[in-house]
């Protein structure tokens, strides 16, 4: 569509979509022309087969930077997210992307490249394999992107993008998400708006980030929330994807039919509130990095090996601070390298620092430590652990410092994936960061847990 077609767009013309009603172009005509411009690059978009519903239409009508959409499953996300990246594929010199956390989540029959295909394949638009990417004949594109591991954010660095859309948020980590606002950004001489859409359900790891981004800030920061449920949708068998959710465990049905965002498989050892965050620790207390290593990258996308973790606490004056979190999926060789590193500048914040690690049983977890003693930490600080009792058992003495008040977090960027991996325990699907401030918390301590005086609450 031309900029002067779509400027002589009128309400009337929009009014055959069977999806969209009377009072929802009323509303539109009624905010603003550019609202209504915008519903014509759907309505009237030759590459959009399918009429949008209502709340689609509200949620692709939205001018602000940044937009969230869904909650209940059945609500039609994915279909709003592509919608929303063809808007402007008239255009020269726009460029869309989409993520989800997996190639395999891109690929899976139905979703987004199933479903662009279907769209796209009788137009002219080409396809490249390679970079799974369409392009258009006006010079833009639409590429299909992935971010399985934190890594991956940074296979985005050199790219412009004009629109960036996530498919099921919670899947990602916070840092993954704002790391790809650096990539939106237009020409001076551009008119094309730069945008930043996602969508989810509740649940899953991300799940207390994107709440507390969209659902809780998102009113006054100016991020507006498009909820949509399964009544929404007039193109899915209602009753039939009724009864499939019916056979969820409740929490994932509340979660996937109703779209509750309050509502969480959390466990029972560790809950958010518990944790004060403070600016810094004191530098007098005694600090100990305790290492849970792995040492597995993903061999394919869709892959969820467990993680290399370092937890750095201070105890000072019977209080914990958690410190810092270092946790990364890396080679054996990129593990001790990550190891070193971060001791040398741990030192140089606090010259005493320990360092420590969960020694194996047997003579191959011996040998391991003996290598990181001659090879890796030579002049540092340093011991195995040998642990015992099962990881539950080995959390309660953090778990009840911390329900009395004895663990503080010092801010960081770390702190959102440690805490959602802390409630979930042990029901999540990992717990590294767990085990290691766990061992870390013992070596500090040790023969002061037989005393009890870790979990006793302080008097203000």
């Amino acid at each position: 569509m031309s900029s002067r077609e779509s400027t002589a767009v009128k309400t009337e013309d929009l009014s055959g979509s069977k999806l969209v009603s009377q009072s929802d172009l009323k509303e539109l005509a009624n905010c603003s022309t550019s609202a209504l411009l915008l519903a014509a690059r759907v309505l009237m978009n030759p590459l959009i087969p399918h009429e949008p519903t209502s709340k689609q239409a509200r949620f692709l009508t939205l001018s602000e930077r940044e937009c969230f959409y869904g909650g209940a499953a059945g609500g039609g996300k994915s279909e709003a997210l592509l919608m929303g990246a063809l808007m402007y594929a008239d255009t020269p010199g726009y460029n869309a992307i989409i993520f989800r956390r997996t190639y395999a989540d891109l690929a899976l029959p139905g979703a987004l490249m199933d479903r662009a295909w279907e769209w796209l394949a009788g137009t002219d638009a080409k396809w490249d394999e390679r970079d799974k990417t369409w392009a258009f004949q006006s010079g833009a594109t639409l590429t299909f992107g992935y971010l399985a591991t934190e890594n991956d954010k940074f296979r985005y660095q050199s790219a412009d993008f004009q629109f960036i859309a996530f498919d099921e948020l919670t899947q990602f980590t916070e840092t993954q998400y704002t790391y790809l606002f650096g990539r939106l950004r237009r020409l001076v001489t551009s008119k094309i708006p730069v945008r930043v859409r996602a969508a989810s359900n509740p649940g899953g790891l991300g799940h207390e980030w994107v709440k507390q981004r969209y659902i809780i800030e998102g009113p006054k920061k100016g991020r507006p929330f498009i909820p949509a449920r399964l009544e929404d949708n007039p193109y899915l068998d209602q009753e039939d994807y009724e009864l499939s959710l019916a056979e969820l465990d409740p929490v994932t049905r509340a979660q996937l039919r109703y779209g509750d965002w309050e509502i969480t498989a959390a466990g029972s050892k560790f809950h958010r509130e518990w944790f004060e965050i403070v600016d810094q620790a004191p530098n007098e207390g005694e600090y100990c990095r305790y290492w849970d290593l792995a040492a597995t990258e993903p061999k394919k996308p869709g892959d969820d090996p467990d993680y290399t973790v370092g937890a750095l606490l201070c105890l000072h004056d019977g209080i914990w601070y958690v410190c810092d979190i270092k946790r990364d999926r890396l080679t054996p060789g990129g593990v001790k390298k990550l190891v070193r590193q971060t001791a040398e500048l741990d030192r140089q914040d606090h010259p005493g620092v320990r360092v420590a690690m969960e020694q194996e049983p047997g003579a191959s977890g011996k040998s391991e430590i003996d290598r990181y003693r001659r090879e890796v930490l030579v002049g540092f600080d340093f011991r195995g652990r040998r642990v015992s009792g099962d990881k539950e058992l080995r959390a309660n003495p953090v778990s009840a410092a911390a329900e009395a008040g004895n663990v503080k977090l010092v801010r960081g960027l770390w702190i959102n994936d440690f805490l959602d991996e802390l409630v979930l325990f042990p029901q999540g699907a990992h717990d590294d960061q767990v085990d290691a401030t766990s061992g870390a918390f013992s070596e500090l301590a040790g023969p002061r847990l037989a005393k009890g005086g870790t979990i006793r609450k302080r008097s203000k």
